[in-house]
């Protein structure tokens, strides 16, 4: 089976507590989506409500996979740039698989429908995403065809002593 991917999903209670269940549970399973384990809903609902937010202001746009069954099972979320100077670019932030789905190609399909939908938005020439260094991301994004473009050495300190580099990747979409 595979994920059925969908582009702007209508925001609902169901979907928004599927995403809230999914980024605790990839969180908790030590996931690099902005939290160390162990954490709460209630510790990842305020990310969730500004991402949300962006996505009422027409700034963030929301990619969710979902199972077989119909659960959230995966997400991405494609922000805009503001910046009239940086328009031909949007990050991709808060990537994510269940990880009860890993190991089965599809973080490569979550990738791939990103650089899709990406190819849909009007002017955007180019996805760019930032990784926790350490963990072997990058060498999974470049497997996507994402290239390194620079890093920046223990920028992310996930525990004291325990710093990490903040990656920056590039895809181009042309």
């Amino acid at each position: 089976m595979s994920l059925t991917f969908t582009f702007d999903p209508p925001v609902t209670p169901d979907l928004r507590d599927g995403v809230l269940d999914l980024w605790t549970d990839v969180s908790n399973a030590g996931g690099s989506v902005g939290f160390v384990p162990p954490v709460t809903r209630e510790d990842v609902r305020p990310e969730l409500v500004k991402h949300m937010v962006g996505m009422a202001e027409g700034r963030t746009r929301l990619l969710v996979g979902h199972d077989e069954e119909g659960r959230v099972a995966a997400t991405a979320f494609l922000t805009l740039n503001t910046h009239r100077l940086m328009a031909h670019w949007l990050w991709l932030y808060t990537v994510m698989v269940h990880p009860r789905h890993q190991g089965r190609g599809y973080g490569r399909d979550l990738m791939a429908a990103a650089a899709d939908a990406a190819r849909t938005v009007g002017g955007v020439e180019a996805i760019r995403l930032t990784c926790r260094g350490g963990l072997g991301l990058e060498r999974f994004y470049e497997s996507c065809g994402y290239k390194e473009v620079g890093r920046v050495p223990g920028a992310i300190r996930v525990a004291p002593g325990d710093d990490r580099d903040d990656v920056f990747m590039l895809l181009p979409l042309a």
